[in-house]
């Protein structure tokens, strides 16, 4: 009978990737290299996307995964988005929307897993709304950095479409957290313990 850590998985590692990946937009963004910016957006979203998959596709969901990987996306788009706000303050209502969306929705995850109850996993409404978000950048990134198109009203117009899109997702998930923290189904508890175990078969000889 041998101990492993069930934490240690693919998804989860490309969760991580997410939030080491941070540092590169900001050095980048910041010295205006707008193109490898949008590359790395990119990868991130793309890690984003492949995660989901391969959680679900070889069972590799853990509970730390669940809680991860809504943090780095929080992460990921509150950088951006400030990134975005300092260089355009017509912006910042929009940032303003965002915090205080993220951080509800953070508060609510720490009161959940304060009472030992499972946190939401991620549902298709969310996911859009973060597709929504890195494909708005992307293409704002995109035209800036490869021809030098910059207009504010498409930047506007594609944030208040993904914010637009994040208040039905906070909406929705608003709804699932009050049903989990009233609820008394053993399915809604936690399970943090880090280790499984797997028995592996005796060598002969």
């Amino acid at each position: 009978m041998k101990e492993i850590n069930k934490n240690i998985t693919v998804p989860n590692a490309l969760t991580l990737l997410r939030i080491l990946l941070i540092p590169a937009f900001v050095f980048y963004f910041i010295g205006e290299r707008y193109r490898e910016a949008g590359v790395v957006l990119a990868v991130s979203g793309l890690s984003d996307l492949f995660d989901g998959m391969i959680a679900r596709k070889f069972d590799q969901i853990t509970v730390l995964g669940q809680m991860l990987d809504p943090l780095a996306d929080k992460l990921t788009q509150a950088t951006v988005a400030f990134c975005m706000a300092v260089r355009q303050p017509m912006l910042i209502p929009l940032l303003a929307v965002f915090i205080v969306k993220e951080s509800t929705m953070i508060i609510a995850g720490c009161v959940l897993i304060k009472k030992k109850k499972r946190p939401c996993a991620a549902k298709w409404y969310g996911k859009v709304a973060t597709a929504m978000f890195y494909g708005s950048f992307t293409v704002i990134y995109a035209l800036k950095g490869i021809w030098n198109y910059e207009s504010l009203a498409l930047t506007i117009t594609l944030l208040s479409l993904t914010v637009g899109m994040m208040v039905y997702a906070f909406i929705r998930y608003f709804q699932i957290y009050r049903q989990t923290l009233h609820s008394d189904d053993p399915r809604d508890r936690i399970d943090l313990e880090l280790k499984a175990k797997r028995t592996f078969p005796r060598k002969k000889g």
